[in-house]
């Protein structure tokens, strides 16, 4: 009986360590801990390193990845809860992806800097559409940012221009805008200007009045020829100081010689006068000036004191609009910033011996073929440069086909005055060359390397 008691007891006990081994395997400290206590730790990480301060929990769809954590299968649980890190962990990173919407970061654009456009003006009636043409290709051989061309034109160019403007190749197109805009003048009679000097010349007076949304302007007579950047000149209206509007070159670096200093019967720019040939313009200063002037002793806008400036000299002056801009800037002489000669080289510079001492340093900058030189052989240095920029085929090698032709045939010109200094006419234009293929060719090429 005692021994059947013993093993009854032994039985229970067993029984009992059983049951409590049981309970301890299946609901102890072992087993697989929620996902939401995994989350939670990797969502504090972030924000003790400087990252996303946001827990798992402030994310939309949060409710449901607990639901799958309080799921009794630890596979299940730690694949949930990998898939959570990654997601926490990208969520720290960049602010999590499209799978959390509410917290998504959209991408930043910067803004690129408005590329710089030059503004260049050119007044043309009667035959001068090819001289014209001629002088824009060469503002474009040479040039690096792109330019905007206002083209003033009679009805009969009009159309032209348009028609040869849009036959140039697409690689030259889309380095330059233009507009064409007709003759006209805001005040007097419009025939009394159109005569005056050269057909249409009188219409650079006006530029300022029309072109209201234009800021600056350089304008150029048809007979000009760029040997170097349009760039480089633009680049002056930064040595404007607070009071100058406009910069010319001298019409005359010797009194003795000079026109305006043995003629003039009017008031003009100091010893020598000014050329109008090469005009740069800030064209909001001359709109905001007052200019004083011999009319009245408060003094006028530019629009204001055209016409009876024309009115009170018109029996006086022999260069049109020239003569007026002289008048002008003799009375109002702290507008006017003076640039070197080799700005606005002309045969005065050189038929009576060579007078720019600018131009034999650093060679001519502009060439200005006024008294008509490019189309007869007076002056044959200036029509061989007009004749090469004319002839030259675009996207040809410009060393080929532009700068050789042209000192070959210098060699034709050296019984002239002019062709005997041949260095003045080709140093800005080799250089330039050599510019230009720095600069489209060089530094494009490391670029897309």
């Amino acid at each position: 009986m005692r021994i059947h008691c013993k093993v009854v007891a032994i039985a229970v006990c067993f029984g009992l360590f059983l049951l409590l081994y049981f309970f301890r395997g299946h609901g102890g400290a072992d087993g697989p801990p929620p996902l939401r206590q995994v989350g939670g730790e990797r969502d504090r990480e972030p924000e003790e390193d400087g990252g996303s301060p946001h827990a798992l929990s402030d994310y939309p769809g949060s409710d449901a990845v607990a639901k799958l954590a309080r799921k009794p299968s630890a596979g299940l649980g730690e694949r949930a809860g990998r898939r959570e890190g990654k997601a926490v962990g990208r969520g720290a990173g960049v602010k999590a992806r499209s799978k959390f919407p509410g917290n998504v970061i959209r991408p930043v654009t910067r803004r690129r800097r408005a590329e710089e456009v030059m503004h260049l003006a050119v007044v043309a009636c009667g035959t001068r559409l090819e001289e014209t043409l001629t002088m824009l290709k060469s503002a474009l051989l040479f040039s690096l940012k792109k330019i905007k061309f206002h083209i003033f034109a009679d009805d009969p160019l009009a159309s032209q221009f348009e028609e040869r403007l849009n036959q140039w190749p697409h690689s030259v197109s889309a380095r330059f805008q233009h507009s064409i805009y007709p003759i006209s003048f805001s005040v007097g009679d419009a025939q009394e200007w159109k005569k005056l000097f050269k057909p249409c010349a009188a219409q650079r007076l006006f530029l300022p009045v029309i072109l209201k949304d234009v800021d600056s302007l350089l304008y150029v007579d048809t007979d000009v020829l760029f040997l170097r950047p349009v760039d480089d000149i633009w680049m002056l209206l930064k040595s404007f100081n607070g009071t100058q509007l406009a910069a010319m070159a001298p019409e005359h670096e010797v009194p003795k010689i000079g026109w305006y200093s043995r003629f003039a019967r009017h008031p003009f720019y100091g010893v020598t006068g000014v050329n109008s040939g090469v005009m740069l313009m800030n064209l909001t200063r001359i709109r905001r000036t007052v200019f004083k002037s011999s009319l009245i002793p408060g003094g006028l806008s530019w629009e204001d004191l055209l016409h009876p400036l024309y009115q009170k000299y018109k029996n006086h002056i022999t260069w049109g609009d020239q003569d007026l801009l002289n008048i002008i800037f003799h009375y109002n002489p702290e507008s006017l910033f003076i640039f070197p000669c080799q700005w606005n080289y002309r045969p005065d510079h050189c038929m009576y011996g060579s007078n720019c001492k600018g131009a034999e340093e650093d060679g001519v900058s502009i060439l200005h073929g006024n008294r008509g030189v490019y189309h007869d052989d007076k002056q044959p240095a200036f029509k061989v440069v007009y004749d090469a920029i004319r002839d030259f085929p675009f996207e040809d090698n410009m060393f080929q086909s532009l700068f050789y032709p042209i000192q070959n045939k210098f060699l034709d010109t050296v019984n002239t005055v002019c062709g005997r200094i041949p260095q003045v006419f080709l140093k800005q234009i080799e250089k330039a060359m050599r510019k230009v293929f720095e600069e489209k060719v060089v530094r494009h090429g490391r670029v897309h390397k």
